[in-house]
């Protein structure tokens, strides 16, 4: 349940008082989007469903004290680094060992000092920035903007996951800027900074769904992941993505295949299984390129499975 929604920045409230709550309420409302829960068990539903910015959390509730609860968050590698900050009327050194060894980032007691709480909460918020954007700044590549190859094996192994569990397939695009030494060593290193970019860019342009990535695998090497896309989907983004790059234009003089700038794509799709894992399908995609390249660039080649033999 909403109470205030002054601002994006979201904070929950756990506390089985209403009382506990409203005091909260009135302290903070005028700089953060209040939630609250007056139990553990609603807490630990409302966090996974929209994980908050911040969780204030009671110690002393029935059912499930704030300690479980913690212990619940920081056991979810999806919510585990939300910053939780306790509040209890106990004020032996004790207790707040007990939390702060459990993983929370500060502790108040009651009765609450407004001025306290909104300076200490405040501080929380600034540091849970800091990091969000330093965690940011090292998932991205920082010639193209794009995501790196950190974010998207971070990526590949969550959606894997994901689609073994819907039981529907995922595809990966491998591709390669055709001929690309030959490209740095015709236009210097500056213009192929300026073309990755701009394959990058025009790559990305073709990615439709907010659950598609467009990473930089390295090199001149993208990636494209696309989650819950059989075959003929993903052949269909290969196309876009050949055309794409080709409707750029950027002369290429060294060349052997075109006048312009060109890649090649290996594309493979699976359907994630036991004995599989994301792996295969990065492996997968790139005996595609290869395979592209032999065949002579500026192509796609789809990955399949090897016949078995003895079948």
């Amino acid at each position: 349940m909403t109470i205030c929604h002054d601002s994006q920045l979201m904070i929950l409230l756990v506390d089985d008082a209403p009382t506990n709550i409203q005091v909260l309420n009135e302290t903070l409302k005028d700089d953060y989007r209040l939630f609250f829960a007056t139990s553990g068990a609603e807490a630990l539903r409302m966090v996974t469903q929209a994980p908050p910015d911040l969780v204030i959390l009671d110690v002393i509730m029935p059912d499930m004290d704030g300690y479980e609860v913690c212990r619940a968050l920081k056991a979810n590698a999806q919510v585990q680094d939300i910053p939780i900050i306790f509040v209890t009327s106990m004020r032996q050194q004790e207790d707040e060992v007990v939390g702060l060894e459990l993983g929370a980032v500060d502790y108040i007691t009651k009765p609450f000092n407004p001025a306290v709480v909104r300076l200490r909460v405040r501080n929380q918020i600034e540091l849970k920035r800091q990091r969000d954007l330093l965690a940011r700044l090292s998932n991205l590549d920082g010639l193209t903007g794009i995501p790196n190859r950190r974010a998207l094996d971070t990526c590949t192994d969550r959606e894997w996951r994901r689609c073994q569990r819907s039981r529907k397939p995922i595809s990966l695009l491998m591709a390669d800027i055709d001929h690309f030494k030959s490209y740095n060593d015709t236009y210097g290193h500056l213009a192929g900074d300026d073309c990755l970019k701009a394959v990058s860019a025009s790559l990305l342009q073709t990615l439709e769904r907010p659950g598609d990535l467009l990473a930089r695998y390295g090199g001149e090497e993208f990636v494209a992941l696309l989650p819950e896309t059989d075959a003929a989907g993903a052949q269909l983004v290969a196309s876009k993505m050949l055309q794409a790059v080709a409707n750029l234009g950027v002369p290429h003089a060294g060349a052997l295949t075109e006048a312009h700038i060109t890649v090649s794509i290996g594309v493979a799709t699976l359907q994630p299984g036991r004995t599989t894992s994301s792996a295969n399908l990065l492996e997968a995609a790139d005996q595609a390129l290869y395979q592209a390249k032999v065949e002579g660039r500026n192509r796609i080649s789809i990955w399949s499975p090897p016949l078995d033999r003895h079948a």
